[in-house]
């Protein structure tokens, strides 16, 4: 933010009273905005957000951010937008629990992507970096600048501008400052300032208003700040003073005795001086009004069950709830708790009934609607109850349910009462029973949302914590118990999924079986297959809970409902439920589905996409309902869920910025595509981030129900994201299930693909031998189906696992043999990628001027191309043999450009390669510092990606490094780490023959 005056207190502007103040300004037009303002508007062709989620637009279209990180960083920057921000900061804020060693080398990659973005803006300095803002691009400035200038409007007697100014000012907020990112601790300054600011704002919107005669609008406005600001005494104040000059003493007074009772219990004071001299004046010449609540109650009745001693948890909520209840209101209070089966709704009720009972002194009323069962309660029988609980005759009862109501609503408005309808079918159900003024309070409870309910505080009754799950549990079975045998304990609350119904089971269970030890109970629950059964005590069970919202859903609710059981625990997005009933818009079932509580949003992935999942008992009941269909509709719905994931996967790939070294399954034409998927926003990186877990366990899945021809394709065209991340247990997970399915199918074609992946990530993993073996199978298998361009890949393995080995001669033979059918195929990217491993044998061999020749070639055709991806290679490699001839720095500067390069592409994993090359120039032309940095970076890097030859490689050179440096002890460290990680490795090549400083055969880098 920029320094300025609004960053000062505002001052506080003396009161308005219209009485006292007639003639200044002329009286505002209720519901009416008064004149245009006459402030400058700068219109801004780029536009910052930070008052909401945070946005930036760009010509009015939205500019895409990224994942989590570049927008923490581009928060971190406006929040003190054009002064710089030291790079230590941004490192804490995105790193809050402790930076990798990556660190400063990512910081310049997100700085990268959002200078794609947002050309000009981002900007380097000598400390850090800085995003340059003009006058009116950032909403919180103008917000700055539009509350300043409400302010001297209203100095100035104009109160209609400054209402006008402070309405354009406080509709710039959306929500809270930056919402949906985690706040920095270092940001605690600016937010508090910002929302205090904001406060203000509002405040001064009341005085504005008194201004210009609306007081019942300003009134309206103060009620809602104090509630929102108990313990603000201006605003207190503010409100008293309104009510005073709108005539309206006793409200007035309630006031004063509201702000009194709340100062008190919450921070054990008094009112300060002004607001007891407003209630002073107030009572003078009069007598002070006795509280509502002290006069007896006329009806007198509790019908509220018992509040269960062993209740647990739910303290932050019974809070909320209970201090919501309790506040005065000119309205009905009406919460609406929903949640899963067995989840305690019902319980939390009326522990929030009891606790406030001596607020609602005429009574507490409790009525069952039955909305779970097969025939719920009819609203006409449901009135006649509650007319009779409040002393109604049946004779004087009218018929109509309509009349009823209205008679309910006319014995409930003097009175305070409290009504809990427990387990409500619909918001139609519930409406009838409501009262329509006075201070009555209404608890509602329901297994579905209700968001058609009018003015009701929705509250979703959310499972356990693990602390309070444990306590729950030791309060059923006995705290000695499950003192004796915590891990036992804690395995049987996971089983039960915090859900308190089960978890009261489960100790009852054990409660009437002192001799049960609990790790017997825990291994019963742990069986998913009998888990249900176990969760049965005398009238409670979770399946029997859980079945009577089953019964409620609408026919293809409860077929997604038991497709997704099958689908075992996954975190899913929206369009899975389009697959499995085979709808083209599965967004209304999914809907019933969580409105039911039967699925349960989970936030939302990396990408963006809102994910779903099944409580695990849920998950556990569908499974046993889906035992009960035909097994072929199962199969062929999962099947509809694996082509989705294998159209998308193929479509996201095609936009990956870096080509795959490989061959992609290409038959996915005929799958079906998801229309709801909504992929073309998504960032395909963070797609494939998002959706990694899914598909490692749907590949297993398709595998287990024999959809075998799938299982092999979802694994193909999810390999160039496993390599341009370098998820290599995942690869070989995968590979290993896929090709096993490719077998049974008796696909050659999908054998070949595999077996060349799998070589791949076995060099990576310096298993040569393997390696070659998988190659040459890969090789042989395309040649058979005629497959050139497949073959001349395979072949290209088959040289990079040879060079590796030693047998340089035979890798350039097999190279050459690869660049051959890649010319005649038309593959220019291939050829080039041919050309650069028959110049790295050649650089091996010491051949320099041929391997500048081949490396030149290869980079000219990268050029003419397009191909940047290995363009960087042959950079990288011309670095190599300037570096071998001593030019060190032309080497660096290839090496230069090739790191920006994979920045730019985001490729992370040969960036590290890249800066390996770069350390050793460093540590080569004695640039310790730098060279220091660059290495640690790297030897992160073949860390996280499992490249333990490199990682020895650059533990060589930061053992050496550190020997100049004259730090003996860390020199020797580096240099038994290296020798630890050689022997490891012993049998296969050193250095010496073979020296890798970039990732082997293939995607995301070339053969090598």
């Amino acid at each position: 933010m920029p320094d300025s005056a609004a960053r000062r207190k505002p001052e506080r502007l003396p009161w308005p009273d219209p009485r006292r103040d007639a003639g200044r300004a002329p009286p505002r037009q209720r519901g009416r905005h008064p004149g245009p303002c006459v402030l400058a508007v700068t219109v801004a062709t780029v536009s910052f957000r930070v008052l909401g989620p945070l946005e930036v637009t760009t010509a009015g279209r939205a500019v895409p951010l990224g994942g989590r990180k570049p927008r923490l960083l581009l928060a971190a920057l406006l929040l003190r937008a054009n002064d710089p921000v030291p790079a230590d900061h941004l490192v804490d804020v995105l790193w809050p629990d402790g930076a990798p060693r990556s660190a400063a080398a990512n910081l310049r990659t997100y700085v990268h992507a959002l200078r794609r973005e947002l050309p000009d803006r981002i900007r380097s300095c000598p400390t850090g970096y800085l995003v340059a803002t003009a006058s009116g691009e950032l909403d919180a400035e103008v917000f700055e600048e539009r509350a300043t200038a409400a302010r001297r409007a209203a100095r100035e007697g104009n109160p209609g501008t400054a209402l006008a100014l402070l309405d354009e000012a406080d509709a710039l907020w959306r929500g809270e400052v930056l919402d949906g990112l985690p706040h920095s601790p270092a940001w605690g300054s600016v937010l508090a300032r910002l929302a205090e600011l904001r406060l203000s704002v509002q405040a001064e919107r009341a005085h504005a208003l008194v201004a210009l005669g609306d007081i019942p609008t300003a009134v309206a406005e103060l009620r809602g700040l104090v509630a929102a600001h108990p313990l603000r005494e201006e605003l207190w104040q503010q409100l008293v003073r309104a009510l005073e000059i709108d005539g309206r003493t006793t409200e007035a007074l309630d006031a004063c005795g509201q702000a009194e009772r709340i100062l008190a219990a919450e921070l054990g004071t008094a009112p300060g001086p002004p607001l007891r001299e407003l209630r002073s004046r107030l009572l003078a010449g009069r007598e002070e009004p006795a509280s509502p609540a002290a006069a007896a109650p006329v009806f007198p009745v509790c019908q509220l069950p018992l509040d269960l001693p062993d209740f647990t948890g739910r303290d932050r909520l019974v809070a909320e709830l209970v201090g919501l209840l309790r506040r005065d209101r000119s309205a009905p209070a009406l919460v609406a708790l929903s949640g899963p089966p067995g989840v305690g709704k019902s319980a939390t009720a009326v522990r929030v009934a009891h606790a406030v009972r001596e607020r609602f002194p005429d009574g507490q009323l409790h009525v069952d609607l039955r909305g779970t069962s097969a025939e719920p309660r009819p609203s006409g029988d449901v009135l006649a109850e509650l007319l009779r609980a409040l002393g109604e005759p049946d004779g004087a009862l009218p018929r109509t349910p309509a009349e009823r109501a209205a008679l309910l609503r006319s014995r409930l408005a003097p009175r305070r009462i409290c009504l809990v309808l427990d387990d409500a079918a619909n918001a139609a159900q519930v409406r009838p029973l409501l009262p329509g003024t006075g201070g009555c309070a209404v608890l509602v409870t329901a297994r579905v949302r209700m968001p058609d309910l009018a003015g009701a505080h929705a509250v979703d009754v959310g499972l356990l914590s693990e602390s309070e799950a444990l306590r729950l549990l030791s309060e059923v079975a006995g705290a000695e118990r499950t003192a004796a045998e915590p891990d036992s304990a804690a395995a049987i609350v996971r089983s039960c999924g915090h859900l308190p119904l089960a978890i009261r089971i489960a100790g009852a269970r054990l409660a009437h079986r002192p001799s049960w030890p609990l790790p017997m109970m825990a291994d019963r629950l742990r069986d998913e297959s009998r888990r249900l059964g176990e969760l049965r005590a005398g009238d409670l069970a979770v399946d029997a809970s859980v079945t009577l919202s089953y019964d409620q859903l609408p026919a293809e609710a409860a077929l997604a409902f038991r497709g997704l059981g099958l689908l075992g625990q996954l975190r899913f997005p929206g369009w899975v439920v389009s697959a499995l009933i085979d709808a083209q818009d599965g967004g209304a079932v999914l809907d019933a589905l969580v409105d039911a509580h039967l699925v349960e949003p989970v936030g939302a992935d990396v990408a963006g996409q809102p994910r779903y999942r099944l409580h695990d008992l849920l998950r556990c009941y569908a499974v046993e309902r889906a035992s009960l269909d035909d097994p072929g509709e199962h199969h062929d719905a999962l099947r509809r869920v694996v082509e989705g994931y294998l159209s998308l996967a193929a479509e996201m790939g095609a936009r990956l910025p870096v080509r795959f070294f490989g061959v992609v399954p290409d038959e996915v034409d005929g799958c079906r595509r998801p229309a709801d998927a909504g992929e073309e926003r998504l960032d395909p990186a963070d797609w494939f981030t998002a959706e990694r877990t899914t598909v490692t366990a749907l590949v297993a899945l398709a595998a287990r129900h024999r959809i075998d021809d799938l299982a092999w394709r979802l694994t193909g065209v999810y390999t160039p994201f496993f390599d341009l991340r370098s998820h290599q247990e995942d690869w070989l997970h995968t590979h290993a299930v896929a090709l096993e399915s490719a077998r049974r199918e008796g696909d050659e074609r999908g054998q070949a693909i595999l077996l060349r992946n799998l070589g791949q990530v076995h060099i990576y993993q310096d298993d040569y031998a393997a390696s070659l073996a998988a190659f040459e199978q890969a090789q042989r298998l395309f040649h058979r189906i005629g497959d050139e361009r497949g073959t001349a890949i395979a072949l290209s393995g088959v040289a990079t696992a040879l060079r590796f080995q030693g047998h340089h001669e035979r890798s350039i033979d097999r190279a050459c043999h690869a660049l051959a059918l890649f010319t005649g195929a038309g593959d220019r990217a291939g050829e080039a990628a041919a050309r650069i491993a028959v110049g790295t044998a050649r650089l091996h061999q010491g051949c320099h001027g041929t391997a500048g020749r081949w490396f030149t070639d290869a980079y000219e055709l990268c050029a003419a191309i397009g191909d940047r991806h290995r363009e960087a290679h042959a950079l990288k490699w011309l670095a190599m043999l300037h570096q071998r001839r001593g030019n060190l720095g032309a080497a660096r500067e290839n090496v230069d450009r090739a790191i920006a390069i994979f920045a730019e592409l985001g490729d992370d994993h040969c960036v590290g390669y890249a800066h390996q090359s770069l350390g050793e120039l460093y540590l080569r032309s004695g640039d310790l510092p730098h060279a220091k940095l660059l290495l640690v970076n790297s030897l992160s890097v073949h860390r996280r990606s499992g490249d333990r030859r490199s990682e020895a490689e650059v533990s060589e050179r930061l053992s050496e490094l550190h020997a100049a440096l004259g730090q003996p002890g860390r020199s020797r460290s580096y240099r038994e780490r290296a020798r630890t990680i050689w022997g490891e490795l012993a049998g296969r090549p050193r250095p010496g023959t073979a020296r890798r400083v970039d990732p082997p055969a293939g995607s995301p880098a070339l053969p090598a």
